[in-house]
């Protein structure tokens, strides 16, 4: 792994024009939080940078429905997100704003590099016009039903259903948001960065060259984007809101918000950079910094394609080497959106529960969606706090901070070093290092409760409130070993835990500035005779009316709209005339064990290729929940391989695996055949959890 000298790790930047819920926490800003406190307890040089983008249709969508201006809209929520973002401890170094004036010359410095080395394509297309409201209608101002999953809801530039990225062209019956009538097609002049021309670049750098190092659910997703053949995108819009485009030929036309957002990083490092008496350049420009971008899913194609093209059309500029990005939080069996009022938001959550800072950024870290949608429900919330953060590590503590005082008047007894308690929380340490180094947040929470479960069990077998009175150099033996377990637990959390590691540093009285990831399992980190502080309890437990007010709170507000896919847009059939089949006689009938054999589960289509050769097969990674499955299928007759990325499948997974003209296939995908011979998928009616049994 390259020892690289500088990180510079930024979190997408949220629209200012909303609350943000805990999905968006769990998605991208808790995630890129603990990787940077990880990084600065290993003394690295590290920059952590994000703000509110404040442009965009979004932006001026939400003014419009509060009746006020774009400027009041982005006032209020930039202080709203930024001051949320304080509370639940995200570190950043910098939270800018794309308002700002030195953003608005970055921007156009960067459009402008671009024109006068002739890397724009100018191109006058016929683009939607609202007859009524008499504007050109940006993409979000244009909503349709997706051609991919069939969502009636799906914007202009992005079916926020399936997440498949779209042109307000491919929308099916397009309607303005603004009148609500159907736009008209009128010409209007733009400039587009031609991403075909760079796909050669992308194909070394991302597909070859991150083949292995990047997770496989943005690793997949790019795949397909690339491998469906890019196309110049236009990076400007008509309208008021946002950057305006520094031509003189360019009246009424800005920067278009996915142009315009992610410079926004380069501003606000500048801005960094200028309050903190640093050279910017470092952290962008060195071939010895490793830049990491952390978002969302619905964020992967920018961050991946669209930007790094950017960068490097630029020249000076380093690319991504990781986009760790996560997929969706779902909320109590629904996709969570602040919209239909079906979310948990981050100022709404810190209003009730201001004191569980940590226990929101513990069940969310130990639920992130890292490579599939995962879910969060207030019982399980309830659950992990009770039985882990209080029943585990709490529980410890207290039960080791009460005997010292009890035995020891507070002050850490004389022992000799523990070989094996320092072995096994140092090779703790790695582990944890090694899953935080792989963006793997689950993975590293989970060895840092494995600590303190490691001390608990010490504790119960040791028993030394029963050695005290006749062997007292027992007893604080195990208390000296168990102080020593705390005191490194104090360092360990911080990244993950940053309130609970401060209440661990003071009930120790050590001073966190003295200490190191390095220091994590070192057996002197309170030397004998040092005066502990005051015990407190870490946690309190979650009481079942809390829940309760929580759910009732949350079905009070709206009832949520069903994760489903109503399977409207079908695939058309690649054959014309398709010849009548007769149904099929019934086959034998099996018993009931027989058809018991059969594990039969829900998955999602992450990529999609045909196979050489073969004209009816089609290679498919299929998300089955659990795991990543490879499967061909002979489907390629009837469906495009662009047009079932995203799609639900049903799938046999207890299948034996067999190779198919050399690729290794473990399972098989249901479908339904009609008197037709056209094949359907067999689709659960609502959108189910990837790895669901069906029964």
């Amino acid at each position: 792994m390259k020892h690289w000298k500088r990180y510079t790790i930024t979190a997408a930047l949220p629209y200012a024009n909303g609350p943000k819920h805990i999905g968006h926490l769990a998605g991208a800003y808790l995630p890129a939080d603990i990787y940077v406190r990880y990084l600065r307890l290993k003394k690295r040089d590290v920059l952590f940078v994000c703000g509110s983008d404040e442009h965009g249709t979004a932006i001026t969508m939400q003014a419009m429905q509060e009746n006020t201006t774009p400027q009041a809209i982005i006032d209020k929520y930039h202080v709203l997100i930024k001051d949320s973002f304080e509370k639940l401890g995200i570190s950043f170094d910098i939270y800018h704003r794309t308002s700002s004036q030195l953003h608005h010359e970055t921007a156009q410095e960067f459009f402008l590099d671009f024109y006068k080395k002739g890397l724009f394509k100018e191109i006058t297309t016929d683009q939607y016009f609202d007859d009524e409201k008499k504007v050109f209608l940006a993409d979000r101002y244009i909503t349709g039903t997706c051609p991919n999953c069939g969502y009636e809801h799906a914007y202009g530039d992005q079916c926020e259903h399936c997440g498949k990225s779209l042109s307000p062209s491919d929308l099916i019956s397009p309607r303005s948001t603004l009148s609500g009538l159907a736009p008209v097609l009128r010409p209007t002049k733009h400039w587009y960065l031609p991403l075909n021309e760079y796909e050669p670049w992308l194909r070394t750098w991302l597909l070859r060259d991150h083949a292995k190092d990047w997770k496989v659910n943005v690793y997949g997703q790019c795949k397909s984007w690339i491998e469906g053949g890019l196309q110049p995108r236009a990076m400007t819009r008509d309208g008021e809101w946002g950057i305006k485009v520094p031509l003189p030929d360019a009246e009424g036309k800005v920067l278009y918000v996915w142009f315009d957002a992610p410079i926004g990083y380069i501003s606000a490092t500048k801005q960094w950079a200028l309050d903190n008496n640093k050279t910017w350049e470092l952290y962008w420009k060195d071939s010895d910094t490793r830049l990491v971008h952390f978002v969302g899913k619905d964020n992967i194609v920018f961050h991946c394609i669209i930007f790094p093209v950017m960068l490097h059309m630029h020249g000076d500029y380093i690319v991504p080497d990781n986009v760790p990005a996560n997929e969706f939080l779902n909320l109590e069996g629904h996709k969570m959106s602040t919209s239909r009022k079906w979310s948990v938001e981050m100022h709404e959550y810190l209003q009730d529960f201001p004191d569980k800072v940590d226990e929101l950024r513990y069940v969310l870290c130990s639920i992130a969606p890292e490579t599939k949608d995962s879910e969060f429900t207030w019982k399980d919330y309830q659950t992990r706090v009770n039985s882990e953060l209080v029943a585990i590590l709490g529980n410890f503590v207290n039960r080791v901070m009460v005997l010292t005082e009890k035995y020891f008047e507070g002050k850490v007894p004389k022992a000799v070093e523990n070989a094996e308690v320092k072995i096994f929380v140092t090779a703790q340490r790695d582990k944890i290092s090694e899953a935080l180094e792989n963006f793997k947040f689950r993975e590293a929470l989970t060895e840092v409760m494995n600590i303190a479960r490691y001390g608990n069990k010490l504790l119960t077998d040791k028993e030394p409130w029963k050695t005290f009175k006749e062997n007292p150099e027992a007893t604080g033996a195990v208390l000296y070993d168990s102080l020593q377990i705390i005191a490194g637990l104090s360092i360990v959390c911080e990244p993950f835990l940053p309130f609970t590691s401060k209440k661990l540093f003071g009930m120790l009285n050590m001073d966190a500035k003295n200490f190191s990831w390095a220091d994590i399992g070192r057996q002197d980190l309170l030397p004998m005779g040092h005066l502990l502080g005051k015990a407190e309890l870490l946690y309190q437990k979650v009481e079942d009316e809390t829940i309760q007010k929580q759910i009732e709170k949350l079905h009070g507000a709206k009832s949520p709209e069903p994760l489903k896919v109503e399977n409207k847009v079908d695939a058309a059939p690649v054959k014309t005339e398709p010849e009548f089949r007769e149904t099929e006689p019934e086959k034998p009938e099996i018993t009931f064990d027989e058809f018991a054999k059969l594990d039969l589960r829900v998955g999602t289509v992450l990529t999609a290729e045909k196979v050489q050769k073969a004209d009816k097969l089609l290679k498919l990674t299929v998300d089955l929940g659990f795991e990543i499955r490879t499967v061909v299928s002979g489907i390629a007759e009837f469906f495009k391989p662009e047009d079932i990325i995203g799609q639900q499948v049903s799938v046999v997974a207890n299948l034996a695996p067999r190779k198919i003209r050399g690729i290794e296939s473990k399972g098989m995908i249901l479908l339904a055949e009609d008197e037709m011979g056209v094949l359907h998928f067999v689709l659960p009616k609502e959108l189910t959890k990837n790895g669901s049994i069906i029964r």
